[in-house]
């Protein structure tokens, strides 16, 4: 056990004991939760950061907003305003958060919202003129205020929940015991070198429910796309062993991404900062001085979508466009039953009906 777990345990077992409690007065309906006249999918994770939840959304959306009409609902970490907003194509990060800037640059047309109050936020957005199909809760788990009715978590394959504890001794925000909340569950992240063996030995840890799915994901990589003209392009296969590379992050966990970057580039220098960090001048200054250490030619800057959006719209964003800055994007895909989980999401929003009510 680490030396953090040993100083922190009195705090998570009372950290868990206020969880639990919690979720026990709306489990025995002490606690309402509200149900709301529209289809909604929440996802969410049992710890906090680093599950890939951002690309998972964007995977919804990508499957969805051909047929239906829906919105993005998420409470907008470490924005700059409060209440209810609804994002605009000139839109900032310190106006709707980094995640939900990301959903709205990546599809202008989409309705994405922001409110710390799920359940206000529904609200408002059944009051559109045209309101949504199907309203994607962004990181609601366990906003239990607002009866979800699809409920997907994410894990990560490298730090699955079971091996996790109570926050602030581990990363989990409720007990283990809230997956069984769950209908949809997925493994995120998973190694490309995992075997059919590897993976029923998860599958025989996790021990899913009955009504419960399970799927795992992988982190797929596009080619690098310029911060100032994304038709700028760097095919990561085919060209990136010609680059030196400086790559500066603010997420949860980018362990996976500069992974890859390593196994490309001929030489990867990594600046981290914290999740969901707010750029400073004197960062972005950190980041050229790395730059400028590095002899000779072909040398880039690599960071993030969601590190891109906190530059975009601010004062940093001149500063940044005069470095050699690209951006690194990120798709999931599924080790396996694609369709499975596709259809398990489109037939959903048709029929308006999910076979498990245990917690409704």
């Amino acid at each position: 056990m680490s030396l953090k777990k040993i100083l922190f345990f009195p705090f998570a077992v009372i950290y868990g004991i206020i969880t639990s409690l919690r979720n026990l007065l709306y489990d025995w309906k002490f606690l309402k939760s509200k149900s709301v006249d529209v289809h909604t999918i929440c996802v969410g994770n049992l710890a906090v950061g680093g599950t890939g939840k951002t690309p998972h959304v964007e995977y919804l959306i990508n499957i969805l907003q051909n047929d239906f009409k829906i919105a993005i609902l998420s409470r907008g970490y470490k924005r700059k305003t409060s209440g209810f907003i609804q994002a605009t194509n000139t839109s900032t990060a310190f106006d709707i958060g980094d995640e939900p800037l990301q959903y709205k640059t990546k599809n202008p047309q989409l309705e994405v919202c922001v409110d710390a109050n799920r359940v206000n936020g529904i609200k408002k957005i059944l009051e559109f003129p045209e309101p949504p199909k199907v309203v994607i809760l962004d990181d609601a788990f366990q906003h239990r205020a607002l009866n979800c009715e699809l409920k997907i978590v994410i894990s990560e394959y490298n730090n699955l929940y079971l091996n996790d504890c109570m926050m602030p001794a581990g990363y989990l925000r409720e007990s283990k015991k809230g997956i069984e909340r769950a209908d949809i569950i997925i493994i995120s992240k998973t190694p490309d070198k995992t075997t059919a063996i590897d993976i029923r030995n998860v599958i025989k840890d996790l021990k899913p429910l009955a009504h419960q799915q399970l799927f795992f994901t992988w982190l797929k990589y596009g080619e690098l796309k310029g911060f100032q003209n994304p038709a700028e392009t760097i095919d990561t296969l085919d060209d990136l062993f010609r680059y030196r590379i400086v790559a500066f992050t603010g997420i949860g966990n980018p362990k996976p991404m500069i992974t890859y970057l390593k196994e490309y580039a001929s030489d990867v220098k990594h600046i981290q900062f914290p999740d969901h960090h707010s750029f400073t001048i004197q960062d972005i200054a950190d980041v050229r001085a790395q730059l400028d250490a590095i002899e000779g030619g072909n040398k880039i800057v690599v960071t993030t979508e969601k590190d891109a959006m906190r530059l975009r719209g601010t004062d940093l964003q001149d500063i940044a466009n005069t470095l050699p800055l690209y951006v690194l994007p990120i798709e999931v895909d599924f080790k396996d039953k694609t369709q499975e989980f596709n259809d398990t999401i489109i037939n959903y929003v048709r029929t308006n009906k999910f076979y498990h009510k245990k917690y409704s």
